[in-house]
């Protein structure tokens, strides 16, 4: 147990009331809105709903506010209220392939069956400061998108059409739950989905990153990268099939690998998977680079020893939660244990330099 330091209680009472005073900031100033800080800073909601679990855009975006902008912070803070939420159910598979599209590329097939929606992307723009931003001016309507409310089939089911990417057959057990059961290892593909979907993006980032550079030699291509809306479906026992619930908006990125076959496949192409909450495209294609470097041993590839294909490491590193946790608890009293460690380093040099008293020298 930590030791209580005198004054310790109204110390942490002031140091709430001047965190709160940091957070509000210049009072001259007006305060943020959940609803500005939803719809205005919609890519650090949807990631805070990622990585914590739970689709609530407000409660994200209060979790935002109330960490400062600290997004892992918001991420814990999200976690926690997601343990005191009853469990109702579990929802039907999401089928994506009905996705009302707002963004939806292919870097394989130019011409895409169904089209392709650039949408809402950095990816087009000049990496420039815009100071209109800061005069607080009217944005110009977005032409809406002809895709944008019709269902658009998946651009890898054409390629398997023509039997040269690794079929994926349903499985009709169903997957852990991540959430209600510690991981353990092995894990299959279903719960190292679920880690990496939490995982943070930061960390995935890396790990694809390393598999581009050479360490799990993992050549990709981005089959697919669709972001929209995906309808939501419960089986309701006293109806006896299923009703909509609500939708989401979600990314899902499928890419397409390499494959020279092995002795029990033929050669062909494999695919990485990434689903994230809202538009997270960059986590979904680090999630599915990551994917594909963890499948080696299912699909009969060398073990390069490359740190994207040791399960192990990667899922338990991959939390943010865990690691915060674990990192920030050294910040806190650890008086006892370094008065012990302050000790034996004192003796040790003692003893070193030959001054030891003589009950000392006996234990």
């Amino acid at each position: 147990m930590y030791v209580a330091v005198k004054g310790g209680e109204k110390a942490i009472e002031n140091a709430h009331a001047w965190l709160a005073e940091e957070r509000r900031g210049d009072p001259g100033v007006a305060e943020l809105s959940l609803a500005q800080i939803r719809e205005q800073l919609s890519l650090a909601v949807n990631r805070v709903m990622a990585e914590g679990s739970l689709y609530d855009p407000d409660l994200a975006a209060l979790a935002i506010k109330q960490a400062r902008g600290d997004l892992i912070e918001a991420i814990f803070l999200i976690r926690a209220y997601r343990t005191t939420l009853p469990r109702f159910g579990y929802s039907t598979p999401v089928d994506t392939g009905g996705m009302a599209c707002d963004r939806r590329i292919s870097a394989t097939f130019k011409d895409a069956p169904g089209g392709q929606v650039l949408g809402p992307t950095f990816d087009y723009t000049h990496r420039l400061l815009d100071f209109k931003l800061a005069a607080d001016g009217a944005v110009p309507a977005a032409p809406t998108a002809a895709l944008r409310h019709e269902p658009t089939p998946h651009i890898t089911e054409f390629l398997k059409d023509e039997g040269l990417i690794q079929d994926e057959p349903a499985s009709d057990e169903p997957p852990g739950d991540l959430t209600r059961e510690p991981m353990e290892f092995p894990a299959d593909r279903p719960l190292r989905l679920q880690a990496l979907t939490r995982g943070d993006e930061g960390f995935v980032l890396g790990m694809a990153y390393s598999t581009q550079r050479g360490y799990a030699r993992n050549h990709a291509f981005v089959g697919e990268l669709r972001i929209g809306t995906v309808a939501v479906e419960m089986e309701i026992p006293e109806l006896g099939f299923a009703i909509e619930i609500g939708e989401i908006a979600l990314t899902e990125c499928e890419t397409v690998n390499q494959f020279k076959g092995s002795k029990t496949e033929p050669p062909q192409f494999t695919r990485g998977y990434g689903l994230v909450f809202g538009q997270s495209e960059r986590k979904a294609i680090a999630m599915a680079l990551v994917d594909r470097a963890l499948r080696w041993e299912e699909l009969g590839e060398d073990d390069l020893g490359a740190p994207a294909q040791d399960q192990e490491f990667v899922l338990s590193h991959a939390d943010n939660i865990q690691a915060t946790g674990f990192l920030e608890h050294i910040k806190l009293p650890h008086y006892v244990d370094f008065q012990s460690e302050l000790e034996l380093v004192r003796k040790l040099r003692r003893e070193a330099e030959g001054r030891l008293e003589p009950r000392e020298a006996a234990e």
